[in-house]
């Protein structure tokens, strides 16, 4: 429990860990618009950016983050994958953390900070620059520590209505031998009030794991709804946070990632980046 106690007083930078302090030393300053923000892709790439990704549990953060992070060469860091590890150790925390998870509940900063700040160390000594965060910062407490040691450069808010939120985690499915992540719902969302409707198709698995899927013991609707009503809770003043800062991109995603993605890639300024890196596979 070292780890919180440095991280938790962001004033006191000689304490916080090495990863941090590289990153403070090293980044730049975030341009006061989040659009500006995302402009020079090459400047990107030379310099690992360090974006945060915010949204309901099942908006999709960890499926753009992940192509985000591929497409920019940065590391995408979940902190919901840093706690699937965290619970698969079978360690006191693990058990602390199954009760909280099967209730819906949210995780304390402390925990999520401890995991989060041995994650970043290892990848420090692995050479790692920049990074892409999911799930991390929930609270306005985790983002002032984060912002009291290095520069967020970009806050992309991504947005679904509350009903495809429920069926998409209704729908999620793990291959229980190779731990693939698939979706069987299929969403068909009429507009209303003037707002386009929305289709998502499912993302449905090989013949090889179809037999072999199982389901999050957390994606039931009861826990699904709690979940949805927790975060909106705490979501709106970690919005604010970073919107008065100039850094905060709200995206409504249009539907699946056939439809959203290039919108992504428009709204961030990178459909050139890509272009180029395909032109180059």
């Amino acid at each position: 429990m070292a780890a919180v106690s440095r991280l938790a007083q962001p004033s006191r930078l000689s304490t916080i860990p090495s990863y941090f302090k590289a990153l403070t030393s090293a980044s730049a300053s975030a341009s006061a618009s989040a659009s500006a923000s995302a402009s020079s892709s090459s400047d990107l790439r030379s310099r690992g950016v360090q974006w945060v990704f915010l949204g309901c549990p099942g908006v999709g953060k960890g499926t753009y983050a992940s192509r985000l992070s591929n497409l920019l060469g940065v590391p995408h860091i979940a902190t919901g994958d840093l706690l699937r590890h965290e619970l698969s150790a079978k360690t006191a925390l693990s058990n602390q953390l199954a009760e909280i998870v099967n209730q819906g509940k949210l995780v304390s900063d402390e925990i999520i900070i401890t995991l989060l700040s041995k994650r970043l160390e290892t990848g420090e000594a692995r050479g790692e620059s920049g990074f892409i965060l999911d799930g991390f910062p929930r609270t306005i407490r985790q983002a002032e520590i984060l912002e009291g040691v290095t520069d967020i450069d970009l806050v992309v808010n991504l947005k679904l209505p509350e009903q495809a939120l429920i069926e998409k985690c209704l729908g999620r499915r793990i291959c229980g031998q190779c731990g693939k992540n698939f979706n069987v719902a299929s969403i068909n969302i009429k507009g209303e009030d003037g707002k386009p409707g929305i289709s998502m198709a499912p993302l449905m698995p090989p013949p090889h794991c179809a037999s072999k899927l199982i389901t999050r013991a957390d994606d039931t609707e009861a826990v699904v709804k709690e979940r949805l009503s927790v975060y909106n809770e705490k979501s709106q003043p970690l919005e604010e946070f970073y919107r008065s800062r100039g850094k905060l991109l709200e995206f409504d995603l249009p539907g699946g990632i056939p439809e959203s993605w290039p919108k992504l890639l428009e709204a961030l300024n990178l459909e050139e980046h890509e272009e180029k890196l395909s032109a180059a596979a």
